[in-house]
């Protein structure tokens, strides 16, 4: 959710595009109330969800291009390392201007882009943004609210669509979710959204407290703020509160966040009992909850920013959905910036049908749909953990279009959250069989199987690849130190503003010392790190298991123990430490407490000796 800070300057060729969207031919008309209003779609925008992030295509000087629609952000940006991929130049934004997310603020700079096409339309010299971190596997930034605004929007993403509308004939009393019959049920709430590219903010109550809530397609999961959350009786401490890791976005920082129980969510005339939500550390400014796409997903809506409205209908399902989330105390490639943790969910009880089952797929029983309906809602499907479904639905898509390997590759993605390696590496080697320079599938087909293919992926990828942070612990698995060190040198290079940089400078510190390699550098990475570590943090005690690897190649065994102590006390489970801490005391001569410690690592990592000795650490 970046929000624009001390703005001094209009950039006046968006709206000549958003005009050239509105005139690309002749409006798509859906009337209500027996021809009295008309809505006039004036596009509709295929979307692909990659895990929660919903994206669109685009192009870039003629370059096929992602972005995820980022309804929270009142701009389009693009990442610093992904203008550098692109060969974009890029110039001082004006005194005072930068960006501020929900993990703090950062410098923003601005580049031209000499061809920007998006849905057909094509305009030349059009500035985006260039700030922050890269927050979404396989985009180049996100398309925000200068975009989105200057129509009404319907967000149909468990289709995999996005559509904009434009109203014509309709007051402020014409109920404008066109898709609901007179015996369904929908909710209506009021919205907010006077500022000029702003964001939709809306009402709700948490356990009796209202809560102004600011509808967030990238937010990637509804979040409700620690100071609302404690307006509602709810706090890191309470009965039922555990760790949810840490969050980032285009700010620098890292956020503390936590799974909490909520008694009753409502909204419009919707109300989920025995939630479980995200609660974070940060501050929303107007707001304070992001509604993010796993209500996205659950929900049609339609954001009327001409009445200043906003229509929704629930499809079936879970609606703050947490159980096929990954749990880990760092960011990685493969999943989101967000670190999630396994947590119930719920589905509305009042206001929608109860214990309905997701919508499945029309294009299942349609025959006039083609291969891609099939894989965007397929991928719709498997974000919200609909598997069985998404799995017919991405299977068709390979069937009528058995040339194309992205649905291969998506279908492979899909057989890997459901824990089947097989297939997956099957639907791996057909990708890249057609396709034999995809990165990405390269990249994953060396967790299966081939790790010849991070070679190839390394000499295919662009420098600036963000893949690069994914591929350097892909390197570490396969032992092969050295490899892993430059991926992070690579990545690090080009992503010095994200907020993951203390992930990869503490990674990079461990394979250093792993290695036995540049210890100086080795411990000038992991200070760095420690900077930014929250005192008593999962990430606090990771940097510490780091800085005693370091301490122990160096010899300073006092201070590789104090390390590993102050790791072993916050994270008791992390193997690494209690073999290292083994180790230390083994050559102080203090034989049984290091054999003691030994036995506890074998006893979490039966194979950790193993690991330690193929790079000359023995007892």
């Amino acid at each position: 959710m970046p929000e624009f800070v001390r703005a001094t300057r209009v950039f006046r060729r968006w709206t000549a595009l958003t005009l050239r969207l509105g005139l690309l031919g002749a409006f798509t008309t859906q009337s209500l109330l027996a021809g009295e209003c008309k809505l006039g779609k004036i596009i509709e925008f295929p979307i692909t969800m990659v895990d929660l992030r919903p994206q669109m295509t685009a192009k870039i000087n003629g370059t096929d291009v992602r972005f995820m629609v980022d309804s929270g952000s009142f701009f389009s940006i693009i990442s610093p390392a992904s203008a550098a991929e692109l060969n974009l130049s890029t110039y001082s934004a004006p005194f005072g201007f930068f960006l501020r997310g929900v993990n703090g603020s950062t410098s923003t700079s601005i580049t031209k882009v000499k061809e920007f096409t998006l849905a057909g339309a094509s305009l030349h010299n059009i500035e985006f943004l260039v700030a922050g971190s890269q927050i979404d596997r396989g985009s180049v930034g996100v398309l925000g609210q200068n975009v989105l605004h200057f129509a009404d929007v319907e967000y149909d993403l468990g289709q995999g669509v996005i559509r904009l509308f434009k109203p014509a004939g309709c007051g402020s009393k014409v109920k404008l979710a066109y898709w609901v019959d007179r015996s369904s049920p929908y909710s209506e709430i009021d919205i907010e959204s006077t500022k000029r590219y702003s964001s939709a903010i809306g009402h709700a109550s948490i356990n009796g407290t209202d809560v102004r809530v600011l509808f967030d397609s990238g937010a990637y999961v509804s979040t409700l703020t620690l100071k609302a959350a404690a307006r509602a009786g709810i706090r890191p401490d309470s009965p039922g509160v555990v760790p949810g890791g840490t969050s980032g976005g285009f700010g620098r920082d890292m956020v503390s966040t936590y799974i909490a129980p909520v008694a009753s969510f409502k909204i419009g005339d919707e109300e989920i009992r025995h939630a479980r939500l995200r609660i974070g550390d940060f501050d929303l400014g107007d707001a304070d909850m992001l509604i993010g796409p796993d209500f996205f997903l659950s929900h049609r809506i339609y954001v009327a920013n001409s009445q200043q409205k906003l229509y929704f209908t629930y499809n079936g399902g879970p609606v703050f959905n947490l159980k096929h989330l990954s749990n880990g105390a760092a960011p990685s490639a493969t999943d989101s910036p967000v670190t999630p943790s396994p947590a119930g969910d719920a589905a509305p009880v009042s206001g929608a049908a109860q214990d309905r089952p997701p919508e499945e797929s029309k294009a299942t029983a349609a025959d006039n749909v083609d291969a891609a309906d099939f894989s965007r809602r397929g991928t719709a499907m498997a974000a919200r953990g609909d598997y069985d479904h998404a799995l017919t639905a991405l299977s068709r898509a390979c069937e009528l279009a058995p040339d194309n390997p992205e649905y291969f590759y998506q279908r492979s993605r899909l057989y890997l959250r459901m824990g089947n390696r097989v297939l997956a590496a099957k639907d791996l080697d057909e990708t890249l069989r057609l396709n034999p320079q995809l990165v990405t599938a390269l990249v994953a087909r060396a967790e299966t199987a081939a790790a010849a293919d991070l070679d190839t992926a390394d000499r295919t990828a662009a420098k600036q690849e963000d893949l690069r942070y994914e591929m350097a612990a892909a390197y570490e698995r396969t032992d092969r130190i050295s490899a892993a060190i430059a991926q992070y040198d690579l990545w690090i290079a080009a992503h010095e503003a994200d907020y993951r940089i203390p992930y990869a400078l503490n990674s990079r510190c461990w394979a250093r010392a792993f290695g036995g390699a540049d210890l100086s550098l080795a411990l000038k990475d992991c200070n760095a790190a420690l900077k930014r570590a929250k005192k008593g943090s999962s990430f606090y005690a990771q940097v510490a298991d780091s800085r005693g690897l370091v301490f122990l190649r160096l010899g300073d065994y006092p201070k590789s123990i104090a390390e590993y102590d102050a790791s072993i006390a916050i994270a008791p489970k992390i193997a690494w430490s209690w073999y290292g801490r083994g180790i230390d005391k083994l050559r102080q001569h203090q034989t049984a407490a290091g054999d003691a410690d030994i036995a506890q690592a074998k006893s979490l990592v039966p194979t950790i000796a193993e690991a330690f000795a193929r790079h000359g650490i023995e007892r």
